[in-house]
């Protein structure tokens, strides 16, 4: 039986996905693929089904918002994974707040951010997440979920 989270017998999570993620399967499918959001979230939820976790997604376009979201997470939630996408190489706040979290959360990148343009090579997230998982397209995602299960269920 799944230890006990904050919204009851199973952990929640929140899925954060950045800016353009809503365009995934439209917008430059050599890079991140043909599978859509829907796609990713459907796949996550299954998965997070069978880790006795509770799977909520949220993108947003907008900085402040995924902001807020973050910060909705740390009373209501158990972990938190993210692909900040653009966000990931600019935004003190999304840092700020994944480090407001005092949960487990861990990085998602569809591409290898390190194999791509220079300026996508830092990440202001990397530093302040247990992890970090790049370059495995939508399996970076699930990969991402299992290991994020596993840190929830430490004591």
């Amino acid at each position: 039986m799944p230890e006990s989270g904050k919204r009851g017998a199973k952990k929640s999570v929140l899925v954060v996905h950045g800016p353009n993620l809503n365009l995934l399967g439209q917008r430059e499918t050599d890079v991140y693929g043909t599978d859509t959001l829907s796609d990713i979230d459907r796949q996550l939820s299954s998965l997070g089904a069978e880790l006795g976790c509770e799977v909520e997604t949220f993108q947003s376009n907008s900085e402040g918002d995924l902001v807020s979201r973050l910060q909705g997470a740390r009373e209501e939630k158990d972990g938190v994974l993210i692909n900040p996408a653009a966000y990931t190489h600019t935004s003190v706040a999304i840092r700020d707040a994944v480090l407001a979290l005092g949960l487990p959360v861990v990085e998602v990148h569809l591409s290898n951010i390190h194999k791509r343009e220079e300026f996508r090579h830092r990440s202001l997230l990397s530093d302040v997440v247990d992890g970090q998982v790049v370059g495995f397209g939508v399996d970076s995602y699930t990969l991402g979920l299992r290991a994020l299960a596993n840190l929830m269920a430490r004591p």
